[in-house]
């Protein structure tokens, strides 16, 4: 409260004329008394009993809107293909999502946006309440701002207009209170999106007095989208084309609020209504509204926390909020869905869409693989037909297109690991995919075929040695897979083949360099130089791809000369500085010493300590991560979101655990940042880590239990959190002998 009164004094002191100085306080006032007592609805059901606190009043959407985040804000459902709303004009790179808490304009209220990507695409059929005719963007406050996971609502003070948006999966509401007998007039445009792609055809018709029915089709990071959409109004509308079929104004009498309901689909104008009638049957906003709540409490209510730190606890449920925003359903109500091939197809199960899998591989998908094991078939699903459809697996997947962003094979870990850790997949055709994917003729992978390694001189895309440790550790899933299909030479060969970052490695500088084709190490080099895509590493440099070999950790240890060694390098990696030079990815942030938390090659990092058994130096670097490089600011996040893997760091670490191995099932013990925290792990069962003695000081593993018997091991198998069960550590303040016996190290080999 204390600081929006200073935001509404400093309002009046700057108005000149006395009248608008008054006029502007009481309109803040009443603003301010109207949000109070909304609230105070909010939380005082009917019969004058006390609202129970919700998860959900933990989630801070604003967390990550600011800054490098990216995040998407507005109304929508676990998972679900809308994403509904605010888009604002685009103004660079930090826009990406449609909306940056930093501006204060607004275009409209987009029905699809992204989540923390580096591309702006999407912001398809952007609706525009107005009360007049020519308005095409108006401000937006956020003091008039509300959301919630499920809502959002926007006073829009110029116009008067109150708009408020919800979701289901397949379709949004719009519910437009506009003043007392104005006219009601509602902007639709099919032309632009986020800014980024471009319209290649778009169509609209209305089909009675309530309906209108339209498409939009583009070409941008996806190169060919197609989404249609069916609205249905509450009232009769009146429907005038203003340029073609790009842009229309829609009318309605004045007087009761205008509530309009949307459905969406890849396949065509009749499943969108299909899907409409079948997610929205009700004209009640707050009904529709109500069970958008319940979907995201109940989603997370999968992890419970207990902790006095309500700032963590804030940021926690964000994260778990923000790591389902996708991947995204992507078929009907019927089944169909628009395949990889640009075919309308039905099948039966669930087809996702919004794959960030350089970034997901990591953390997202092993925590899916926890709390959402009800949807990993569907997910090995919709890898496996996109392969049978494009023939390879999904790289980074967008509404139906392999946009081929980032490198590697990322999809390959996700599938092993899911075959690994016992899900309904198809081992035989995992193994097929995996290995038709891994031996394409793309993307450097010729070269790696002919040469072993992938030399810098002969691929005109840079990036090699990225390139070469990401297929490395891919092929380490090709390999597994392999072995659980019987086929012992390609598990050989692969195998083998997974050990190729060894080529990279040069024992004068000890550090993974580009090669040329003669086997030379590239000149001149500095280990801390980086140019975004114009040199051998994605987004980094030497130091932060140094230890991305997270399948032979092992071997890693081996070529920097044995445990201490290793260790005595990593313990460099947190304090050494330099100048990356002027052509540095923006996406190479949250650095402490040249470890990036802001980028994804470097979220295993500081678990490797785990590996030569100094399990206590990772601790106090884990709690600084978590409490120095995530907040519940706007600005929260130290890089962008990456679809929901910079949250789920944040949730796994939390928790004490994470895989380092992409493909493997191993989760290491870190240092849980909650007393108690305790996963719903399906099936009725439920995984509980508890750290007794935890404190901000308290921050090194003493001692551990697992299901009542001493643990002595620095890691967890899925196996034995997917079974249910305590994992109890007592937590003390300085290093203890926890993990350091070298039978008590996790291994990455198999």
């Amino acid at each position: 409260m204390c600081g929006f009164l200073h935001m509404v004094f400093h309002k009046f002191v700057a108005k000149k004329d006395f009248l608008m100085r008054k006029r502007c306080f009481l309109f803040s006032l009443v603003a301010f008394i109207t949000g109070v007592m909304g609230m105070a609805h909010a939380a005082a059901p009917s019969g004058g009993q006390t609202r129970q606190e919700q998860l959900t009043d933990l989630v801070d959407s604003y967390i990550g809107t600011g800054g490098h985040g990216h995040v998407f804000l507005g109304a929508n459902v676990p998972f679900g293909l809308v994403q509904l709303g605010p888009t604002q004009p685009v103004r660079g790179w930090d826009w990406c999502s449609g909306y940056h808490y930093s501006d204060s304009v607004l275009v409209g209220f987009s029905h699809m946006h992204l989540s923390g990507t580096g591309i702006g695409d999407l912001g398809d059929v952007t609706f525009l309440p107005a009360a007049n005719p020519s308005v095409r963007q108006t401000l937006l406050s956020h003091q008039q701002e509300r959301v919630r996971p499920g809502y959002y609502s926007l006073r829009m003070e110029r116009e008067g207009i109150m708009a408020e948006l919800t979701a289901t999966k397949r379709c949004g509401m719009h519910r437009y209170t506009y003043p007392e007998g104005s006219d009601q007039y509602l902007l639709i445009n099919l032309d632009k999106g986020i800014g980024w792609d471009a319209t290649t055809d778009c169509w609209l018709r209305q089909t009675d007095a309530t309906t209108i029915v339209g498409c939009r089709r583009s070409h941008g990071w996806a190169k060919d989208q197609w989404i249609f959409f069916a609205a249905e109004f509450s009232k009769p509308v009146t429907v005038t084309p203003l340029n073609a079929d790009s842009l229309t104004l829609v009318q309605a009498a004045a007087g009761v609020p205008l509530v309009v309901r949307v459905g969406l689909s890849p396949v065509s104008a009749d499943n969108a209504l299909l899907n409409l009638r079948e997610e929205i049957q009700t004209w009640d906003f707050d009904a529709v509204a109500a069970s958008a709540s319940e979907a995201w409490e109940k989603q997370l209510s999968k992890i419970r926390v207990t902790s006095s730190d309500q700032r963590a606890q804030r940021i926690f449920y964000t994260a778990l909020y923000h790591t389902m925003v996708a991947p995204s359903v992507y078929s009907d109500v019927n089944g169909d869905y628009r395949g990889a091939d640009g075919k309308v197809r039905r099948d039966a199960f669930c087809n996702y869409t919004t794959f960030s899998l350089w970034d997901t591989y990591r953390a997202a998908h092993p925590l899916m693989t926890l709390i959402h094991p009800e949807m990993q078939r569907d997910v090995a699903q919709t890898m496996l037909h996109i392969y049978q459809q494009q023939g390879k697996l999904p790289v980074w997947h967008l509404m139906g297109n392999e946009t081929d962003c980032m490198v590697g094979n990322p999809a390959i870990p996700v599938v092993a690991d899911l075959a690994i850790k016992g899900f309904d997949i198809d081992v035989t055709l995992a193994f097929e995919a995996a290995r038709a994917s891994a031996m394409r003729e793309e993307r450097g992978m010729a070269l790696l075929q002919r040469y072993g390694f992938i030399p810098w001189d002969l691929d005109p895309e840079y990036e090699t040695v990225a390139k070469g440790l990401e297929y490395a550790l891919a092929d380490d899933g090709v390999a597994r897979l392999a072995k659980m299909a019987g086929k012992t030479a390609d598990e050989l060969a692969f195998r083998q083949r997974s050990r190729s970052y060894r080529h990279y490695f040069d024992p004068t500088t000890r550090f993974f360099r580009g090669v040329d084709s003669l086997g030379h190490f590239r000149t001149p080099f500095s280990p801390f130089h980086a140019s975004h895509r114009k040199d051998d590493y994605t987004e980094g440099n030497a130091w932060q791809y140094l230890w991305l070999v997270p399948h032979d950790v092992e071997g890693l240890v081996g070529l920097l000369g044995g445990p201490r060694k290793f260790a005595q390098k990593l313990d460099s990696l947190f304090v050494v500085e330099g100048d990356m030079g002027a052509e540095a990815s923006p996406d190479i942030s949250g650095l402490i010493g040249q470890y990036a938390h802001g980028n994804e090659p470097s979220h295993h990092v500081i678990y490797l300590y785990n590996y030569v058994g100094m399990p206590w130096k990772a601790a106090p670097l884990l709690r600084r991560v978590l409490s120095e490089l995530y907040s519940d600011q706007p600005d929260g996040l130290c890089g962008n979101e990456d679809v929901g893997q910079m949250s789920a760091w944040y949730v796994l670490s939390a928790m004490g655990l994470y895989q380092v191995e992409p493909a493997g099932g191993r989760y290491v013990i870190g240092s849980p940042l909650f007393d108690t925290m305790e996963m719903n792990v399906g099936g009725g069962k439920t995984f509980k880590v508890v750290a007794r003695d935890n404190s901000k000081t308290n921050i090194y593993v003493q001692s551990a239990r697992l299901n009542g018997r001493k643990y002595t091991r620095s890691y967890v198998d899925f196996k034995d959190i997917a079974a249910g069960g305590t994992l109890e550590l007592v937590m003390g303040p300085r290093p203890s002998r926890f993990g350091r016996a070298k039978s008590d190290w996790p291994s990455s080999h198999f």
